[in-house]
């Protein structure tokens, strides 16, 4: 199993357990985080993008299979709001490989996993295109103007997601629920 963590920043030469960073985690104390391969192309995305990322899990019924994925050969998919789009193509990302032996599950369905001790990273490798590395890993990856719609439709569904810095996307519209649909 390789497990990553994702930076904005170089030149990380150790990783100390840090408060957790939302209480919805499930979590508590003090961690390091990474993430497993498959679930990666959720952070090869700058820090603070807002995204909705989902792909098929174990629980997926074959009526969302269909409904999320028929016009698509993708493992994942990936969908940001297209006014981050400048910032993605501007974006550097550090790849750190971390060491599994330290690390425990946290979170299968998203891939997370925690260490609760220092963690010296393997090596890391400088992302400059962020898009060239997510169409790499067999990500599909769709810019819409409004992601609440589609976060909405992926929440009620039982394809396995992950929704990242939402408290950053653009303000949910305010007319009734019944005309989002």
């Amino acid at each position: 199993m390789r497990l990553f963590h994702v930076s904005e920043e170089s030149a990380i030469a150790s990783f100390e357990p840090r408060p957790v960073p939302s209480p919805d985690s499930g979590i508590a104390g003090h961690a390091v985080w990474a993430v497993d391969e498959l679930h990666l192309p959720n952070f090869i995305l700058p820090r603070d993008c807002p995204r909705v990322t989902y792909g098929i899990g174990k629980r997926t019924i074959e009526e969302d299979r269909e409904r999320f994925f028929a016009h698509s050969k993708a493992r994942r998919i990936v969908a940001v709001e297209s006014r981050w789009a400048p910032a993605i193509l501007a974006c550097r990302l550090f790849l750190y490989e971390m060491p599994s032996a330290s690390f425990e599950l946290a979170l299968e369905e998203a891939g997370y996993y925690i260490s609760r001790t220092t963690v010296l990273p393997l090596g890391v490798i400088e992302i400059r295109d962020l898009i060239g590395e997510l169409l790499k890993r067999e990500v599909e990856l769709r810019f819409l103007p409004d992601l609440w719609p589609l976060s909405d439709a992926v929440i009620a569904s039982t394809l396995e997601f992950s929704n990242i810095r939402m408290r950053n996307a653009a303000p949910r519209p305010m007319w009734p629920l019944a005309l989002r649909r």
